[in-house]
């Protein structure tokens, strides 16, 4: 095996390694209870006990031609014939899902059947009064019992925390309708909740609210990100990190307004990045990469990763400085999927765009939400996906869609927690499968995207998966750059500004772009992109002959590179660029002879190149004492 093949087998098995992880914290682990726990836990399974039988009384009639009707159309899903496809360079074997056109096609009758059941139980479906009763079912059987009473049998504050939950019908409904605690870990939920309503007030209402119930849910380990650090502290750090960048308006426009059931809020904060690696990627993308941050949602700050973040197997970490992070290596020399998919996963988590990983055979990718729904980016469909979140990738998606409506999504649960107290078999490959109040759950779900038109919309960057190269045409916008930003100026001590958008021709091409600068100026990048080297050329008036220390304004994410002057068509000068990690900085000052008038400045990088944004460029008359220092230099 290469050695490249070898580092990306280690880097998928990485990857795999994170995003099954969630379902590893689903399986339990065994509880110790003491005298006291073993009464806890009596009390919580009389608890359960009763809400079942009371929740079994409440189901409503149906009619029994109906059912056969709707049992027989589900049946009949095993007998589809799977097609093979190829994904990633591998044979796939598509039978249940979209995928399948005849799976599909089956499922429209199945549906049709579906409906002809809720037609008639659906004033079960709108009342809602019986609503916290199956939710505090929900909860108790997903926790269980055992679970419950092991986390309340800790101490007094424990218990008060289980009890608080418990005795709260409207915080049970919404817990569960936000998904419940991953790993019905309800305990740990509850501590990091009540530990982010303690620092903020603001997480007592609104979004805030939903939002902090929701990372709390989703985060139930006894640590979160920080080893060493419980996890109630760490998502308070987090959510209040988060809530400062809100404030600040530096997270995305959207993010008070995802909407639906809240549920989408479980993956804005990151898996597994640190608050430092967020806060510099929030850093690079605003200072770097503005043009990134204001893109349409499918590539809305994750386009870094196809301007930066090159496809490159074999790339030998080992020599990279080791104060750097993982993510700041990866923008050094690119990688190969891992790598790319991770830096476009934590672009989204750093402005609250929901985001997760969505590995698929010998691949990593990622998913993320937009306002139109999830995509899956950089990688297959979620067809073809392993699992996200957990979950069975199209069950996902499923999930996704039919959550943008509330009050339907609320229909589902009632369906699906009715037949979880009748002991139901849960639904399984993509509603073949399962007993019939949870399969009616899941074709409700259905009934919810087709009643509200609600589409797939695909795959985002699916070619560039394993490529640079992209076989989309991509249109190179123009942008209007007013006078202001384009005056060159002269201090009282001589010193000459030159902005960058000066130059004799502001026009966008394959390596450079004019772009808005967060604080409203203007800067340019020169990208990775394109194949022949692009000039930007400056006429400058000297209004005195002499020596002068040139500057340039930049902002990088990449070491060991260098820029190319050319200085009146004659001398040529090289310039170091600054590894600045995504912050603004002067490049050290190099010594140019200037002529009075009129003098042409030319700017280009070598080849091959690395991205460097830069603001403006600088000349100070040099005195002889500074001119005998740069000459050192």
């Amino acid at each position: 095996m290469k050695t490249h093949d070898i580092i990306k087998s280690v880097w998928i098995m990485a990857i795999l390694a994170l995003s099954t992880s969630v379902i590893a914290a689903g399986k339990p682990a065994p509880v110790s209870l003491t005298s006291e726990g073993k009464k806890l836990e009596a009390h919580y399974s009389r608890m359960l006990s009763d809400l079942k039988e009371e929740i079994a009384r409440l189901e409503p009639k149906v009619d029994e031609k109906k059912k056969a009707e709707f049992a027989q159309q589900c049946g009949s899903l095993e007998n589809v014939t799977p097609v093979t496809k190829t994904v990633m360079g591998n044979e796939v074997s598509v039978k249940y899902g979209p995928g399948n056109p005849a799976f599909a096609e089956k499922q429209i009758e199945v549906l049709t059947a579906a409906r002809a059941v809720m037609k008639d139980i659906d004033a079960f479906l709108v009342g809602e009064e019986a609503l916290p009763i199956m939710a505090k079912f929900a909860l108790l059987s997903h926790a269980t019992p055992e679970r419950l009473a092991g986390f309340a049998q800790k101490g007094e504050k424990e218990k008060a925390l289980i009890d608080t939950l418990l005795n709260d019908d409207k915080l049970v409904v919404q817990a569960m309708t936000l998904g419940g605690a991953s790993g019905g870990n309800y305990g740990q939920a509850m501590r990091s909740y009540t530990a982010i309503q303690k620092a903020s007030e603001r997480s007592h209402e609104g979004f805030f609210q939903v939002w902090a119930l929701a990372v709390s849910l989703q985060y139930t380990g006894d640590t979160y990100v920080y080893p060493d650090v419980p996890a109630a502290e760490s998502l308070v750090k987090y959510y209040l990190n988060y809530l400062k960048a809100y404030d600040d308006g530096i997270l995305d426009p959207l993010f008070s307004k995802i909407g639906g059931t809240g549920w989408n809020y479980r993956f804005v904060f990151p898996d597994s990045y640190t608050l430092e690696d967020i806060d510099w990627m929030r850093k690079v993308l605003r200072n770097y990469r503005p043009d990134h941050t204001r893109l349409e949602y499918r590539w809305r700050y994750c386009r870094i990763v196809r301007t930066d973040i090159p496809y490159t197997s074999g790339v030998d970490r080992s020599g990279m400085p080791a104060d750097l992070s993982n993510i700041q290596k990866f923008f050094l020399e690119g990688g190969i999927c891992g790598p790319r998919a991770f830096v476009g996963q934590i672009s989204g988590y750093a402005f609250g765009i929901p985001s997760r990983r969505a590995p698929s055979p010998g691949h990593g990718a990622m998913a993320h939400w937009t306002p139109d729904g999830w995509t899956t980016v950089l990688g297959p469909h979620f067809y073809f996906c392993k699992h996200i979140n957990g979950m069975p990738p199209m069950d996902f998606l499923l999930e996704s869609q039919a959550r943008q409506d509330p009050r339907g999504f609320k229909q589902v649960l009632m369906c699906e927690w009715l037949g979880k107290a009748l002991a139901e078999d849960a639904p399984r490959n993509y509603g073949a499968s399962g007993g019939f109040w949870r399969s009616l759950g899941f074709y409700k779900r259905q009934a919810i995207v087709e009643d509200q038109k609600i589409e797939d919309i695909g795959t985002t960057g699916e070619e560039l998966a394993e490529s640079n190269v992209s076989s989309e045409k991509e249109e190179i916008e123009q942008i209007e750059i007013p006078e202001k930003f384009r005056t060159i100026t002269v201090a009282e001590d001589g010193s000459i500004t030159i902005p960058v958008a000066a130059c004799r021709s502001p026009k966008n091409g394959e390596k450079i772009l004019f772009m808005e600068s967060i604080d409203g100026g203007m800067q340019v990048h020169y990208g990775l992109p394109g194949q022949r080297p692009e000039l930007l050329s400056y006429t400058v008036d000297i209004p005195k002959a002499g020596k002068y220390g040139f500057t340039a304004h930049v902002c990088t994410v990449t070491m060991d590179r260098q820029f190319l002057l050319r200085v009146n068509r004659r001398t040529l000068v090289n310039v170091n660029i600054p590894y600045t990690k995504a912050d603004w900085m002067d490049t050290e000052p190099v010594e140019l002879e200037l002529k009075e008038g009129r003098n042409r400045i030319s700017f280009t990088q070598y080849a091959p190149n690395k991205g460097v944004s830069i603001k403006e460029f600088k000349l100070k008359p040099v005195k002889l004492e500074e001119a005998k220092a740069v000459g050192k230099r």
